[in-house]
């Protein structure tokens, strides 16, 4: 179960059973940003102006035999009078825009990732896979994965750092695929299971060595066999956890420590699959 200590910052998902909605077609993420559009443009003039729209919507529905003048019917007109005045772009057109936008929100480097970073090297093959990005103080690596197909649940205890992913999200219409959590690993336990575990240097701050190793241990329990963990640490032990105690923590895995330009290292762990 989640404690109630953490709060969830993005609402698409439920309290129980599967939290991710299935990712919606492209057809249906075009009829949203039309109705967005819309809605945005009525937000943006006057009463009077849309109430002038509605009296072209009559006049417009007047002339068409046998059309029952309703509420419904006049609010539908006016939806297609404000669309044609827009110029919203057809289906064809924004989809074959979307997948050119989307092609390149799959590539690393668009977020400031390194194209053979362990978390792209680990993670290349992983779409329709539940991932956990814990300390997303950045959204680089939450966005990258939910680009590449991933269902992503970023855990980040700073509200500010949690609504900048979540904000971030809904700019690159991956909302679908990120649910936020504001919380500390300590104060939260996945309700999915779990093909991966993406851990930040902040990740496990505040916390002491046994809260560490309790939270270890119920990530461990939700993970799937074969599943991976990667813990991005500071080198020559300048912060994040030690990676005496995150070796200590992981026996049974297949263990590596994959090294990168700079400071930083990754401990990088996946679980044996079970012999039966």
């Amino acid at each position: 179960m989640r404690s109630a200590a953490s709060r969830v910052l993005y609402p698409h998902s439920s309290t129980r059973g599967t939290p991710f909605n299935s990712p919606r077609s492209l057809k249906h993420e075009y009829e949203l940003y039309v109705e967005r559009e819309i809605e945005d443009y009525k937000d943006s003039i006057s009463r009077s102006a849309l109430l002038k729209i509605g009296d072209e919507a009559v006049a417009v529905l007047m002339n068409q035999a046998q059309t029952t003048l309703t509420e419904i019917v006049v609010w539908q007109e006016v939806d297609r009078i404000i669309t044609r005045r827009l110029r919203m772009p057809t289906y064809a057109t924004w989809k074959r825009r979307r997948l050119k936008v989307l092609e390149q929100y799959r590539r690393p480097e668009h977020w400031g990732i390194d194209p053979d970073a362990a978390l792209v090297r680990a993670l290349k093959d992983s779409s329709d896979r539940n991932v956990l990005v814990a300390g997303a103080e950045r959204e680089g690596p939450a966005l990258y994965l939910a680009a590449r197909g991933c269902t992503v649940t970023a855990v980040e205890p700073e509200q500010g750092a949690m609504e900048r992913v979540v904000r971030a999200a809904e700019a690159a219409g991956l909302t679908q695929r990120v649910r936020g959590y504001c919380a500390d690993l300590g104060a939260w336990a996945p309700d999915v299971e779990l093909h991966a575990v993406v851990c930040s240097p902040t990740a496990f701050a505040g916390l002491d060595a046994a809260s560490r190793a309790r939270v270890i241990e119920v990530l461990q329990g939700a993970t799937v066999d074969g599943g991976v963990h990667l813990v991005e640490t500071i080198a020559a032990g300048a912060g994040g956890m030690p990676m005496e105690e995150l070796e200590s923590r992981y026996r049974g895995w297949a263990i590596s420590i994959e090294r990168t330009v700079g400071r930083r290292e990754t401990f990088m762990a996946r679980k044996q699959i079970a012999v039966a």
